[in-house]
């Protein structure tokens, strides 16, 4: 399968008068076409900055991407113009947030907002888009599409408005679909609709998906392979099932185990993280998760393992990784 977007050592930092906030650190991996890749981790992990700093929508300042390569379509999009990163915004790279209302406009028909990208980017007339965009909210599931064109976005629903701005990310068909979070908000029922919708629509479209979330649970069934980050790094990237069967990082393990599981199998109490976030303005000298880990030797307070290959498929940032994968030979253990 073919790469479509190459990440190389990403960094990203905030200048603040409190100090540097080192967002994100060195993040590299690959997203090939048609598949989709989960990112998760606790909040402020870096998870969403870092793929803001894909299309450069982060806000500068107080934010700078101070390093990094980002390729797409044979160019680094780090270093081209305003007016074709503004070409690929919408167009060819679609980015759907985690709460609609702070992202649909509240004074303009949900018509006029889908209109306006197909308008700019492909060219439309305003009959032709307005066709389209009902097209569009059919596709999301959108009853009496037509006649909803000219509603505003407080006579939708909470998960209404979630596939409006799904059909608003497809409008132009791109070839990744970035999802920061776009479940948080809804109620367990409407978010199950939401990730089927998404999963039927990938198959439909044939895009490529990057689904940025903190809980594992929601990307068990919808991704093909998983980064894990913590403290603005990766820590863990492997294929899904891999990475539930057998977590390497002692931080994967820990996330595992405070979700909650239905199987027979699974008869223990969930198990919370102990500890607090890292400081991102004064990061620790060693790994950023030993204040925090159960697993932790004397050598993770000094040195700040390397993210490594550990086989094809596979890299992980830990000291014990060794050890870890031993521990958890089966499955990992509640």
């Amino acid at each position: 399968m073919a790469t479509l977007l190459e990440v190389k050592g990403l960094e990203t930092k905030f200048f603040t008068h409190e100090g540097v906030v080192h967002a994100v650190t060195d993040v590299s991996y690959k997203l090939d076409e048609g598949e989709t890749l989960g990112i998760v981790g606790e909040s402020g992990s870096g998870k969403s900055v870092s793929v803001l700093s894909l299309i450069r929508l982060i806000p500068q300042p107080p934010g700078k991407i101070t390093g990094g390569e980002v390729w797409f379509d044979g160019r680094d999009l780090l270093k081209v113009s305003d007016e074709e990163i503004r070409q690929v915004r919408g167009n060819r790279i679609a980015m759907i947030f985690q709460d609609p209302m702070t992202s649909l406009n509240p004074v303009l028909t949900i018509g006029q907002q889908i209109t306006e990208a197909l308008e700019l980017h492909l060219g439309m007339d305003k009959r032709q888009a307005r066709a389209r965009a009902v097209e569009l909210l059919e596709m999301v599931g959108i009853p009496d599409a037509a006649t909803r064109l000219d509603d505003y976005p407080h006579q939708f629903s909470g998960g209404m408005r979630q596939r409006v701005m799904i059909a608003m990310g497809l409008s132009c068909n791109p070839q990744i679909l970035i999802a920061d979070e776009p479940t948080t908000a809804l109620d367990v029922t409407i978010q199950a609709q939401i990730i089927d919708l998404v999963k039927e629509l990938r198959e439909k479209v044939g895009m490529a998906i990057i689904w940025i979330t903190h809980d594992l649970g929601v990307v068990a069934g919808l991704a093909n392979r998983v980064i894990v980050m913590y403290g603005g790094r990766i820590v863990e990237e492997a294929r899904v099932h891999d990475l539930y069967h057998r977590p390497y990082h002692p931080y994967t393990l820990g996330l595992l185990h405070s979700v909650p599981r239905l199987d027979a199998a699974h008869t223990g109490r969930l198990i919370p993280i102990d500890g607090l976030p890292p400081d991102l303005i004064d990061m620790p000298p060693g790994c950023p998760f030993a204040p925090r880990c159960t697993f932790k030797i004397e050598r993770c307070d000094v040195e700040n393992p390397p993210l490594e290959y550990v086989s094809s498929t596979r890299r992980v940032a830990c000291w014990r990784w060794e050890e870890m994968a031993a521990r958890q030979d089966g499955g990992f253990r509640g």
